[in-house]
């Protein structure tokens, strides 16, 4: 009889968590998953849109053989795009750290500056940031006025990386303006750093220096691990995107296979960030032990 009670008391709360889950699950089937896999099954397909709906004739992996192996078209747009990340997402990284460190100290109006750091995130988006750039507002204009273009051009001489840069250095605004959920994410972890610890660290003669490598910089870790998916999810889907360009064209089998190709690009890009993020912090344990 106890058993039988413990079962329907068991059962009671396992649909009670259902129902409140209910809701995301159906918007993740709907919106999320149904989706997908059907942007996975015209992949295989080509799509024909005709009056009485749309027509679906087997491609297998044409598309995707036709995409890696015979057009330069995506690695003309991927590569370069991929070295403007790999530049940016440290340069992110970094810069907000320093300005979440900067906004926690106890100034007056501090608050104020939060505001201003993170109000870019909520009006810069999408199309507004967009014809931000078009009118010239995304650029500090310092390349052409100190003709620093022209000593880039000494210094890389024909590397891949020339234009890279030049790229990064126009649109340096926009690093400050995709700073600002970083720069909270870092402030929130910056805050639960037990003063005590600071107090402790002046006490024993520690410099600044040597507070910043040996306590805020190993407890805000995991904050900068966040901030690492954060950024490079956020630099893969951003506006100015190339693949995002190519992905939107009227061949939807095509575009399809495009944009799960460039998904399992972003996936193992996240796959080696991590492995090479955990290869560092195992050697920063391993070195203080």
């Amino acid at each position: 009889m106890e058993r039988k009670r413990w079962l329907n008391a068991k059962l009671a709360s396992n649909l009670e968590g259902c129902l409140f889950i209910a809701p995301w699950l159906l918007g993740f089937i709907i919106f999320l998953a149904f989706p997908l896999g059907f942007s996975l099954f015209m992949s295989f397909h080509k799509v024909r849109v005709i009056p009485e709906g749309m027509e679906y004739t087997f491609n297998g992996i044409s598309y995707y053989r036709e995409i890696l192996f015979n057009s330069s078209a995506f690695y003309e747009q991927l590569i370069p795009y991929f070295q403007e990340v790999v530049i940016m997402v440290p340069i992110i990284l970094i810069f907000s750290l320093l300005i979440a460190i900067l906004l926690n100290q106890n100034l007056r109006g501090r608050f104020l500056f939060r505001a201003i750091f993170f109000l870019p995130v909520i009006f810069t988006t999408g199309y507004l940031l967009t014809e931000f750039v078009n009118q010239g507002e995304g650029s500090l204009g310092f390349l052409e006025r100190f003709s620093i273009g022209a000593y880039l051009d000494t210094f890389l001489g024909n590397s891949s990386w020339a234009q890279p840069v030049k790229t990064l250095l126009n649109r340096f605004v926009l690093i400050l303006w995709y700073s600002g959920v970083q720069i909270l994410i870092f402030l929130a972890g910056r805050q639960t750093i037990s003063p005590s610890a600071y107090e402790s660290a002046r006490i024993d003669g520690a410099s600044p220096w040597e507070v910043f490598w040996k306590i805020t910089l190993p407890a805000m870790t995991p904050f900068i691990f966040l901030n690492l998916i954060y950024t490079v999810v956020d630099m893969f889907t951003f506006p100015f995107n190339p693949i995002i360009k190519l992905v939107g064209t009227g061949n939807y089998g095509y575009s399809s296979a495009l944009a799960w190709i460039y998904f399992l690009i972003i996936v193992i890009f996240l796959l080696v960030v991590l492995l090479l993020f955990m290869r560092l912090n195992r050697g920063q344990r391993i070195s203080k032990g």
